[in-house]
């Protein structure tokens, strides 16, 4: 492919030989002539200067004489979009697989995809596009927007929701029981999960995630969240829109994120809180209480991020400062005392 139709299709210019043909990506490191490459942190100046790669893609202002660059205001972004360029999507034949099991009523897209011994329940819809790959089961009365792509393996509880372009990863399970209890003379008495759960458009969710069905009303997750693998959403929770779960998270029941939050890997969060807009949670901390809008907080419990590090200072000089402290003491000791008769 010509670097000037890249080019075009990533929104860059070019420095440089706007005829070269490019076959591929690749890292910096290992990138030959017949390949593309990037440069998003100054870091790796260095390792762009000497990479054999035929283009770079590099932000404005950078300079890398001698070599044919892609300018652009986001190389990462533009990466990003440069490899759907060079490795298309698997296509899916549309259909329904003969091993493939529908419930009654089923509504199935005629050029949507149902894969081998995958089980839709009663009354399910399966929108335009979609695809539901093998091995999946979807309950009764689920709905699948258009777009939509269920790798394999993905279960949906009865009455769950997807829009549109959503992409559940394997082993993801959707409206299972929320985790509910009463006590009764020493027994667990379970509280029937009667709501839903709701998974808003362009969401996408990693492998072997859980997102827990409301008790009585619903469980959602807002438009462009992504979440990662191994997170546990619990009942009656409210993601809002474009926020970011990394890898092993967990949100306790009926807590609210609001738009654009960040959980950093290995955080969580109680129930019953709100967790504000653009509020950002470092990697493995306990969110205890309420976070502002904007808020950044780290620790276990959580605290404001800069607390955490001038308390994260401190201790890391507890040993110089009990010693400083020991002489003290030993020096006050061995004088004299101010009402002491000379």
């Amino acid at each position: 492919m010509k670097i000037s139709v890249i080019a075009g299709q990533v929104g860059a210019r070019v420095v440089g030989d706007p005829e070269m043909e490019l076959f591929g990506i690749a890292p910096l490191d290992s990138a030959t002539g017949r390949d593309l490459a990037f440069l998003a942190n100054p870091k790796y100046r260095e390792a762009a200067r000497i990479s054999g790669a035929g283009a770079i893609l590099v932000s404005e202002g950078e300079s890398l004489p001698g070599r044919t660059l892609l300018v652009c205001k986001d190389p990462y972004v533009a990466f990003a979009r440069a490899i759907g360029l060079f490795h298309k999507p698997r296509e899916f034949k549309p259909g329904v697989h003969p091993t493939a099991i529908l419930g009654e009523r089923c509504e199935v897209a005629p050029d949507a995809h149902v894969g081998p011994y995958a089980v839709l329940g009663d009354a399910t819809r399966v929108g335009a596009g979609s695809v539901i790959e093998a091995g999946c089961v979807l309950g009764r009365g689920c709905e699948i927007g258009e777009h939509c792509r269920l790798f394999p393996r993905v279960v949906l509880y009865e009455g769950t929701i997807l829009g549109n372009r959503v992409i559940l990863h394997a082993g993801v399970v959707i409206g299972s029981d929320g985790f509910g209890y009463a006590q009764e003379a020493g027994r667990h008495v379970k509280i029937p999960q009667i709501g839903r759960a709701v998974v808003e458009s362009d969401v996408e969710i990693g492998a072997n995630t859980t997102v827990d069905r409301g008790a009585i009303e619903e469980t959602r997750i807002g438009e462009g969240t992504k979440v990662d693998n191994l997170v546990q959403v619990a009942h009656n929770v409210r993601i809002g829109p474009r926020c970011l779960l990394v890898a092993q998270v967990g949100i306790s029941g009926s807590t609210v994120l609001g738009e654009d939050v960040i959980f950093a890997g290995q955080s969580g969060a109680v129930g019953h809180i709100r967790i504000g807009d653009r509020a950002r949670v470092g990697a493995k901390s306990a969110v205890t209480k309420d976070v502002p809008d904007g808020g950044f907080v780290t620790g276990h419990p959580a605290q404001e991020h800069r607390l955490w590090l001038r308390e994260r200072a401190l201790t890391g000089r507890l040993e110089e400062l009990f010693r400083r402290l020991k002489r003290l003491e030993e020096s006050l000791a061995g004088s004299p005392s101010k009402e002491s008769p000379q």
